[in-house]
């Protein structure tokens, strides 16, 4: 790839790829004129964005790119996208000493690191929430936690920093993300790359406009009721919400949300996805209850056999569906009959009532869990003035639930589960909307008005994917369909308990029948 840079003047190499000569050296490097000055000529290493995470590392491993020259690239996009909002916290200082380490290393250093390590040097970054890097703060999206410093590495972090990744920065996501929009008081709105008056989705909105946006090839996210989906499908990216389990919550707690919360990434490429899950999953010391980790790998190699596939196009409230979400959901059901599937109109059977009922009751116990252990730490309660409203308002609803309210919360999506399971011993995925709704005007799904206002909006982002955060089966959002307005809106496929590798093999037959990577949003 790109076999016409020249790499050998070292000395000069540094100022050729920061130079403003984009275009020129994009035609060496068999780009278009059109896409070498849609990159910009002002930011290094313009080729950098057409890359995904497993290409920058083969180009590194190569020794076609350096990781200090790959990290600057991404910081540079940062700075030069800093209109997004998608950065809160910077450690900058501390990927540039690892990329220059790295790159310091010699050919045969490099090429044994690689064989432990597949991607070393790709820059990184995590979600502003429930992940901890020893020596850095995690926000959590809140003025209470905005100066708490970690004394530990998530076990996550650990694996993250094992496949190679350098982590640079935490991204941007709403207090304690309990909304499917990314805006909070404290760092303020992050704006959605395809039409800034837009949300961006949440909680993981932060992770999907530095995607959707080319700073990074892909970055962590989390889940509790679509938070990878959500954010995914508003920019028009690929994102997976593994089974219950299979990715690491801990060391401190083994569980978020009491089930509800997962741990993965956003990217653009399906492969991307797959290799990061294939190098993070499996149980941690102290696990007791997941999925046996899968040949991810593997899977997307290969087409998957024929399968059958339910379309649940109806919203589980019986609330009306925008038009783009159920023909993004409907496409993608042609495109799977296209390719051999079988597509059948069918939906489980589920107690939608008691299941949401029973998610507000565990979300609201969590907000609680997490500001008291935030109060211990610091010796004193949390003024109102350090929360969110309805996050205030969360926190003292969450004070009168009784113990066993939550243990029966916690049944109901135990429920849910079987009845999932019992639906899918006829069929082999269930394709819907990822929401029933396009991505918001900011400002109308925000945690900081009153609540039967917000409440109005928020039906509409997760009637379908907030199911399977409950019953703990993994379900993934593709990028199949754009509006006449050009925004980009999902395709949700969920799948049995564990069997992420069905999901990943028709994500790759999708993402090579209906390439979506060179869609982009005009930033």
């Amino acid at each position: 790839m790109f076999g016409g840079l020249d790499m050998q003047a070292s000395s000069d190499r540094r100022d050729f790829l920061k130079a403003g000569a984009a275009l020129s050296g994009a035609v060496a490097l068999g780009l278009s004129a059109r896409s070498a000055q849609a990159a910009s000529p002002a930011l290094p290493l313009p080729e950098y964005e057409r890359f995904d995470a497993v290409g920058l590392a083969q180009q590194m491993r190569s020794g076609h790119l350096t990781a200090l020259d790959t990290l600057e690239a991404a910081l540079a996009r940062v700075e030069a996208r800093s209109v997004l909002n998608t950065v809160t916290v910077r450690h900058f200082e501390l990927a540039r000493q690892e990329a220059k380490r790295l790159s310091g290393l010699s050919a045969v250093d490099r090429a044994l690191l690689f064989e432990k390590s597949p991607l070393t040097g790709v820059p990184f970054a995590l979600k502003d929430l429930g992940v901890a890097m020893k020596g850095t703060v995690t926000t959590q999206g809140s003025v209470f936690f905005k100066d708490a410093v970690a004394d530990h590495d998530s076990t996550l972090v650990e694996r993250y920093r094992a496949a190679g990744l350098n982590i640079f920065a935490k991204l941007a996501s709403p207090e304690f993300g309990q909304t499917a929009t990314t805006e909070s008081r404290l760092f303020g709105r992050t704006l959605n790359p395809w039409n800034l008056k837009l949300s961006s989705g949440g909680s993981s909105g932060g992770s999907a406009a530095a995607v959707a946006a080319g700073i990074l090839p892909v970055a962590h996210a989390s889940d509790g009721g679509g938070s990878i989906r959500i954010p995914a499908s508003f920019c028009g990216l690929f994102g997976l919400k593994p089974s219950r389990g299979l990715v690491p919550m801990g060391p401190r707690m083994l569980e978020g949300w009491l089930g509800l919360s997962a741990n993965h990434v956003i990217s653009r490429s399906v492969r991307d996805s797959a290799l990061l899950l294939q190098l993070t999953q499996g149980p941690e010391p102290g696990s007791r209850t997941g999925p046996v980790p899968g040949h991810v790998m593997q899977a997307i190699a290969r087409p998957p056999r024929r399968l059958r596939i339910a379309l649940m196009a109806q919203n589980p409230f019986g609330a009306p569906v925008h038009p783009d979400c159920l023909a993004a959901a409907r496409g993608a059901a042609k495109l799977c009959e296209s390719l051999g599937h079988q597509v059948e109109v069918a939906a489980p059977r589920l107690d939608v009532g008691a299941l949401f009922g029973s998610m507000g009751i565990v979300t609201a116990t969590g907000v609680l869990h997490t500001v008291s252990a935030r109060e211990k730490e610091l010796g004193r309660p949390v003024r109102e003035d350090e929360l969110e409203p309805l996050n205030w308002r969360s926190l003292h609803l969450a004070r009168t639930y009784t113990a066993d309210q939550t243990y029966t919360a916690r049944t109901a999506f135990d429920q849910g589960a079987r009845s999932i399971d019992i639906f899918l011993q006829t069929y082999d995925l269930i394709l819907s909307p990822v929401t029933a709704g396009p991505a918001p005007l900011l400002g109308t799904m925000a945690l900081d008005q009153p609540y039967e206002d917000y409440a109005r909006v928020a039906m509409q982002a997760s009637p379908f994917t907030a199911i399977f955060n409950m019953t703990g089966h993994p379900a993934m959002a593709v990028p199949l369909h754009w509006s006449d307005q050009g925004m980009p809106f999902g395709a949700q496929f969920a799948g049995r308990y564990g069997d992420e590798a069905t999901l990943l093999a028709l994500a790759a037959q999708l993402e090579q029948a209906a390439p979506w990577k060179d869609r982009r949003p005009a930033i």
